[in-house]
């Protein structure tokens, strides 16, 4: 039986992700990290209130066989790059550095596709930074999903997020494979796998997503 941290189950495939945990007889503990209250329950639950952007507090309650990082931001939500930063950059790196101090093996976490160290937009060198961060823990096995749009049932309302699905609907048949929309319920499924086996590559593109749920999806 497993114990599994996850951060960032308030967003989108977070949420998707948590009810699978649950709902997963091999975990019998979920520790739930964050500054809001999940709407979910379950007596596996263990819910840790916290300020995120102090995670390195809560060391001795960071204890599990896996970790999920679901955190992430959008720069309308978000508009300062300083905070948009300590987001999407800090967060998962501090998760990966404790992990490591905490001999977790497995760490998983969303970044995105076009995430580049060396890029000029700011959003895709934050994403590039983080991933090489957490690479640079060397936690055994270390997975860092590339997804392209992702798409879903959503609290919120993303006008550019709607803009582009009704693109990619309408002239999906003009747009290459890679770039395809993602749906976070395929991704939540490929972590869930991901936890269990093992994968050859560390960084997983879109397809390498779809194709590990479609998978899974064979085997049941």
């Amino acid at each position: 039986m497993k114990t599994a941290i996850i951060l960032g189950a308030t967003g989108l495939t977070g949420r998707i992700l948590l009810q699978k945990l649950i709902e997963d007889a091999s975990f019998e503990k979920i520790k739930f990290f964050s500054r809001s209250a999940t709407e979910q329950y379950s007596s596996k639950i263990e819910e840790h209130l916290i300020d995120m952007f102090q995670l390195e507090k809560y060391i001795e309650a960071f204890t599990a066989d896996v970790v999920f990082c679901c955190i992430g931001t959008t720069k309308s939500k978000t508009p300062d790059k300083e905070t948009y930063k300590k987001i999407d950059y800090g967060i998962p790196v501090t998760a990966a550095k404790l992990a490591k101090q905490n001999n977790i093996e497995n760490f998983i976490v969303i970044s995105a596709m076009g995430a580049d160290v060396n890029s000029s937009f700011f959003y895709n060198k934050t994403k590039g930074e983080m991933q090489r961060d957490v690479l640079a823990e060397n936690i055994e096995n270390t997975y860092i999903l590339q997804p392209s749009l992702i798409v879903g049932d959503r609290d919120e309302n993303r006008f550019g997020e709607k803009v582009a699905t009704f693109f990619m609907k309408t002239f999906g048949f003009l747009i290459p494979k890679k770039y395809k929309m993602i749906k976070a319920e395929t991704i939540a499924e490929a972590m869930l796998i991901l936890a269990k086996e093992r994968f050859s590559k560390h960084q997983i593109t879109s397809e390498e997503i779809k194709q590990i749920a479609q998978n899974a999806g064979n085997r049941t």
